[in-house]
């Protein structure tokens, strides 16, 4: 090791001054420490930022709340019991009335901290309060949001006194629309004079099921039935219960997708898992988990030139150069839509992507023709059956560790905002976008870099098991979000497995797109509830 550390190399031996590779790592140092000290305070920072877990966690209850409300009309009594029995819980609304409490109480919390960062900023000169206010802002209208529907399940648990305090507090400190829909609430529980525009403060400021909820009501008070016995048969009962019954049918396709697709797969993997492990554990040499297990790639660099794609190529672009951009670009990044985003996503990892290929390209130039298996691209059947047994086995250690992971960080450690961002749509042309961003442009970007160049430039110092380990902990880190450390650990684990056995970058960039792709269509599902 120590020799392969002080080989000078290949550009050394063409005359160039000893000066000159010092400088080069001068400039390294300083464009390291420089792009370290964003890096590890956005790392630092997302401890106090809240997971989309949260939020994802919301929206499944709310499709469960959908799908609790067939009734199954024209399907025999047997074959909706047993539908409902296998995809929903015994008690759904019991079951969304504690995660609704649970959000609230962490993004409180939440709102807690920045109120108490905002207050150390301002007593600092020199420090503009704006972008905390706008956090603090957009923070407490999402909580304003889940307190509207908080309150209904409170209503439908018989918790009438909990339900006009959560109101109530949104009157307070809600902004104008919610504190509509929260004074039309009121006025139905209590019996006031209910206002004329209740119905459409209702459809526009409810959706699913709370939004059916607050309609029933609103059309039985407008009907005079009291008791719950009474049934109401007016036409805008009728159609109501018309959307309803086709509106919670579709609720429980989507939760049958939801849930049948990851434990199908799941379930394959685990046995794949097992057949693969029961052949190495019988075959050793000759399994295929031991398929190039030791075989080192000849890498002809040092690690001086691995540390300068990763410095030149990847953080000080992403940490630096990027936000001094955009910083300086008139982008009013809070009034941007969805679709600006999109675009805006979609450009900024472009631009990453490029300056870090581009890097590489320049930095690996004078050791071309590269040796056998370097960035090795192989269209074949081979290529699709190692990403997709990945995949399938990466479904069940993921699913897993992320279950510990959640009681680990309880809700804290921030998550990626393109989550957010595409469970927020239903725009084909976005979804599209941000398919092709996270499906296509980041599995052949990260694996070019963290499978195809730094895992086997790290097999020149280390064992390949050791090289994966080290290679998989950056991927992790570099996605800036210490919650999501150890679940994108196991995932960049499988990924490098893939990859150093196949000795083909297309599986694991086939695996990624798989990963990626999943979550993508699971937000997609969950975004419409």
């Amino acid at each position: 090791m120590l020799a392969s550390l002080t080989q000078p190399s290949l550009s050394q031996g063409r005359g160039f001054r000893p000066s000159f590779f010092l400088m080069k790592r001068i400039i390294l140092a300083l464009l390291t420490v420089i792009s370290l000290v964003p890096f590890l305070l956005s790392l630092v920072g997302s401890l106090e930022e809240p997971q989309v877990q949260s939020q994802l966690q919301l929206s499944q209850t709310n499709l469960l709340l959908q799908a609790s409300a067939w009734q199954g009309k024209g399907e025999s009594g047997t074959w909706r019991e047993t539908l409902q029995t296998a995809l929903l819980e015994s008690q759904p609304q019991q079951g969304g009335l504690k995660q609704y409490e649970i959000a609230v109480q962490e993004l409180t919390d939440y709102l807690d901290r920045l109120k108490n960062q905002q207050a150390t900023l301002e007593t600092s000169p020199n420090v503009n309060p704006a972008p905390i206010q706008a956090v603090i802002a957009k923070n407490q209208k999402t909580l304003n949001q889940i307190q509207i529907n908080l309150g209904l399940l409170q209503y439908a648990e018989n918790q009438t006194q909990k339900s006009l305090d959560t109101w109530q507090s949104v009157v307070s400190n809600g902004e104008p629309n919610e504190q509509e829909i929260a004074t039309v609430l009121i006025a139905l529980q209590q019996a006031e004079p209910i206002p004329s525009n209740a119905e459409a403060v209702i459809n526009s400021q409810l959706k699913g099921w709370f939004r059916w909820q607050g309609l029933t009501q609103l059309y039985r008070r407008q009907g005079n039935l009291e008791s719950l016995d009474q049934v109401c048969d007016t036409p805008a009962c009728g159609a109501l219960q018309t959307e309803v019954e086709k509106a919670s049918q579709r609720a429980l396709v989507k939760l049958a997708l939801l849930n049948s697709l990851p434990l199908l797969g799941g379930g394959i993997g685990v046995l794949l898992m097992i057949g693969l492990l029961l052949q190495w554990a019988l075959g050793r040499e000759k399994a295929i988990l031991a398929t190039n297990a030791k075989t080192r790639w000849d890498t002809p660099w040092n690690w001086e030139t691995t540390w300068q794609v990763l410095v030149v190529g990847f953080f000080f672009p992403s940490q630096i150069v990027l936000p001094l951009v955009v910083g300086v670009l008139p982008l009013p990044m809070a009034d941007l839509s969805l679709m600006g985003k999109a675009f805006y996503v979609l450009a900024t990892y472009g631009a990453i992507a490029a300056v870090g290929l581009g890097s590489l390209f320049v930095s690996l130039k004078d050791f071309r023709p590269l040796p056998q298996d370097w960035f090795t691209l192989r269209p074949n059947f081979g290529a699709i059956l190692w990403g997709l047994g990945g995949y399938l086995v990466a479904l069940p250690l993921v699913v897993l560790v992320s279950l510990v992971n959640q009681e680990i960080w309880q809700g804290q450690g921030g998550s990626n905002p393109l989550l957010s961002l595409a469970l927020d749509s239903q725009n084909w042309l976005v979804l599209g976008i941000f398919f092709f961003t996270a499906a296509v442009l980041a599995p052949v970007f990260e694996e070019i870099i963290f499978r195809g160049f730094l895992l086997p430039a790290l097999t020149r110092y280390f064992p390949v098991s050791v090289a994966i380990i080290l290679s998989s902990l950056l991927f992790a880190i570099a996605h800036l979000n210490v919650s999501e450390i150890l679940p994108l650990f196991v995932l960049g684990s499988i990924l490098g497995l893939v990859y150093s056995r196949s000795r083909n970058l297309l599986s694991s960039m086939i695996l990624h797109s798989l990963w990626n792709s999943g979550t993508l269509l699971s937000l997609f599902i969950l975004g419409g509830s």
